[in-house]
């Protein structure tokens, strides 16, 4: 995981779209990489629908919004076309991006332990430098806490 003010480890993942994307290739605008559970579940969501609706203020502040879970490419596809979602979903079933930003915990559902993503968000500047992090978000008002973290033009 990087420290605050580093440069962020070079990755790259497959999309929903069937594209690959190399998080180096967006240096020059803000980033914003969100980690979620899990596609189509109620809290996952309503995050990404939040990010959707905010997207657009996201753009005009030179930002790109990358959602990122270990679901796969179809059910990214899937989960994109169904919620309208205008920015792209990293596909991460080895587990690279979430091992590299320090995601995978354990967590308790129903009494059982297992380890799993804990929802979290960082914002890449477009340097390449970690300059902030969310971690154990809660999903009201996250999307717009991410969006008041960067500069407006």
């Amino acid at each position: 995981m990087p420290d605050l003010g580093k440069k962020i480890p070079k990755l790259k993942g497959a999309l929903g779209d069937g594209g690959e994307l190399k998080l180096d290739s967006l240096k020059g605008q803000w980033v914003v990489v969100y980690f979620y559970p899990k596609d189509s579940t109620p809290g996952c969501t309503n995050e990404a629908k939040d990010f959707r609706d905010l997207y657009p203020k996201f753009r005009k502040r030179n930002a790109q919004v990358l959602g990122v879970s270990r679901d796969s490419v179809k059910s990214h596809a899937n989960f994109a076309a169904r919620q309208e979602l205008p920015f792209p979903l990293v596909s991460d079933p080895e587990e690279t991006w979430c091992q590299a930003f320090d995601v995978i915990h354990e967590k308790v559902l129903y009494g059982k332990r297992h380890m799993g993503v804990v929802r979290s968000s960082f914002l890449i500047d477009p340097e390449g430098r970690l300059v902030q992090e969310w971690r154990n978000v809660k999903v009201p008002g996250h999307a717009q806490a991410v969006l008041d973290a960067i500069p407006a033009k």
